[in-house]
């Protein structure tokens, strides 16, 4: 059972239940989940991430694209309910990641803490980021990535959030030592339970996405 499977099935086991405006789900607090390069080979090797999507997603994220109309021509639909303008959403702090990413290239001290920060208080937003905070730190020569997720869909989200990281960290150029996420709550909703417990299972499972009124 690799980590991601693991956070899945401590939710299921231990998770409490709570609703929201998106329906019931099963829930825990304040998780941690360090991933190394043989951990992430493990995840994406063993569960169907949509990669070309997500690379195509986070290229437009670090371009600014707004428009979800530019998504959709990607394959990506699952912005769709937001209407036509993603507003102070994830493009809005990702654009600022390409300067961030050169910054890193250039200087790498080891000395530095690099952050992104996603979000801002009292912001109107259609969509705020689960992700609120990446950090980027420098530890003999190898790269260590941190990111805050105040909250996580643990079947549709957090693989596909795991997977962005991965990609950012391959634009900067050391060693990848380890992506750590510190989820400030991860859940599974209740109409995925049962495919989750299929994918703990080994066989094939699909998610529904969840995105409320």
């Amino acid at each position: 059972m690799n980590k991601y499977h693991q956070i899945l099935y401590q939710i299921l086991s231990k998770g409490k239940n709570q609703e929201n405006n998106k329906g019931s789900i099963k829930y825990l607090l304040n998780q941690t989940l360090e991933l190394k390069p043989i951990d992430l080979l493990e995840l994406f090797e063993g569960h169907a991430v949509a990669r070309k999507k997500l690379k195509d997603e986070l290229s437009l994220f670090m371009a600014g694209e707004r428009s979800t109309k530019a998504y959709r021509e990607v394959g990506v639909s699952w912005w769709d309910y937001c209407g036509p303008i993603l507003v102070n959403s994830y493009p809005t702090y990702f654009e600022q990641l390409p300067k961030l990413i050169e910054r890193i290239n250039l200087e790498k001290r080891t000395s530095k803490n690099y952050v992104l920060f996603l979000g801002s208080n009292n912001t109107e937003s259609n969509q705020q980021p689960c992700l609120s905070l990446i950090q980027f730190q420098i530890e003999r020569g190898k790269l260590i990535v941190s990111a805050y997720q105040r909250s996580s869909d643990a079947s549709l989200g957090l693989p596909s959030d795991i997977y962005h990281l991965y990609l950012i960290s391959k634009q900067i150029n050391l060693e990848l030592k380890s992506v750590t996420l510190f989820l400030g709550n991860v859940h599974i909703y209740e109409n995925n339970i049962e495919n989750t417990n299929s994918l703990l299972r080994g066989e094939t499972a699909t998610f529904n996405l969840n995105t409320g009124n």
